[in-house]
């Protein structure tokens, strides 16, 4: 059995937005709601939803860029928000990010072989010629040329930049490598050529990864195991190949019938843009009553648990067996979004 590699338990990330008066305070936004999920040593994770459900917010967490309101992130056993400074930097050679944009996450005042050797000059311990051999190394294993480590970020296209952030994180040899959207800023001939790189790193280096999507399509074609977000909470996951052939939740199952090329893609309704009422008013019953077309009274005052459905498939939803036999349009499958 493989060994777990990430473990985030009850993650909570609470934040007081601006007070409306002198007597009101600012309402809460619970932008993480009790998190909890794992993965696998050399496995790789699809975090899903739409803006606004807390992804993002989660990447940094498990980053430790930020502080969590409650809950616990181990790497490898250690609880990366209870480590010392001094430890956590030590320990950032092994969990490392590849950010979403391109052109904003890389330094335009460097030579792309400086930047890819950035980790190791922050943690230390090395020399200037052995950072120089390391970059000029895993600049070409991502695809480029050992020449091109003298160059500048402007003089590469959105893809090869792309590959220069990830021949950054993967340069001091990382178990995890959390991507936060790293392909949505692309065109999408670049995508498909960034994500097979991202799986042959995979195959040739071990690593695993907690992906970050809107994009159910990438994630199918990456991801071994999925999780769909929703106001802060998971409200289902299991393995991608079963959760998009029989989504237990009526949020997954307007994703999956959203992504285009379905059946029913042109018709199916997304929730609206995410207000703060509706997250303050998700604390108490299921998060997703409010748009559900299956909600009952039960669902506005009990907030259904994520609970096994089937051999590792989760759901948060009251009636998630019998919505898991429903049938997905025709293309919806996961079979079907790898060619969306």
């Amino acid at each position: 059995m493989t060994a777990l590699l990430l473990e985030v338990e009850g993650l909570a990330r609470h934040y007081r937005l601006p007070r409306e008066g002198l007597a009101r305070p600012g309402r809460l936004v619970r932008a993480l709601d009790g998190v909890s999920f794992a993965i696998e040593s050399g496995r790789s994770l699809g975090i899903v939803g739409e803006s606004g459900s807390g992804k993002s917010t989660l990447a940094r967490a498990v980053m430790a860029l930020e502080t969590p309101t409650a809950g616990h992130v181990r790497l490898d056993g250690r609880d990366l928000h209870a480590l010392p400074a001094d430890e956590l930097r030590r320990a950032r050679r092994d969990f490392q990010m590849v950010f979403q944009d391109p052109y904003g996450s890389l330094d335009p005042r460097q030579t792309v072989g400086r930047i890819a050797a950035e980790p190791l000059a922050a943690l230390g311990g090395t020399s200037a010629a052995e950072r120089r051999e390391r970059a000029r190394a895993i600049i070409e294993a991502v695809g480029l040329r050992a020449a091109d480590a003298d160059k500048y970020p402007h003089e590469f296209s959105g893809g090869q930049r792309q590959r220069i952030a990830i021949a950054r994180a993967l340069l001091t040899r990382p178990r995890l490598i959390v991507a936060d959207e790293p392909v949505s800023a692309l065109d999408v001939s670049v995508q498909a050529q960034v994500l097979n790189l991202l799986l042959d790193l995979q195959a040739d280096f071990g690593v695993t990864y907690m992906f970050i999507s809107h994009d159910l399509a990438v994630v199918d074609h990456v991801c071994e195991f999925v999780a769909v977000m929703y106001l802060g909470r998971i409200v289902e996951r299991g393995t991608t190949a079963e959760l998009f052939r029989a989504a237990a939740h009526p949020y997954t199952r307007v994703l999956l019938e959203a992504v285009p090329g379905t059946s029913l893609g042109r018709r199916a309704r997304m929730p609206a843009a995410v207000e703060p009422e509706i997250v303050e008013a998700a604390s108490v019953g299921c998060s997703y009553a409010a748009r559900c077309p299956h909600a009952e009274p039960r669902c506005r005052i009990e907030a259904p648990e994520l609970r096994p459905i089937a051999d590792g498939h989760f759901a948060a939803c009251h009636f998630a067996e019998r919505l898991s036999g429903l049938p997905l349009p025709a293309g919806a499958s996961a079979g079907g979004l790898a060619g969306a």
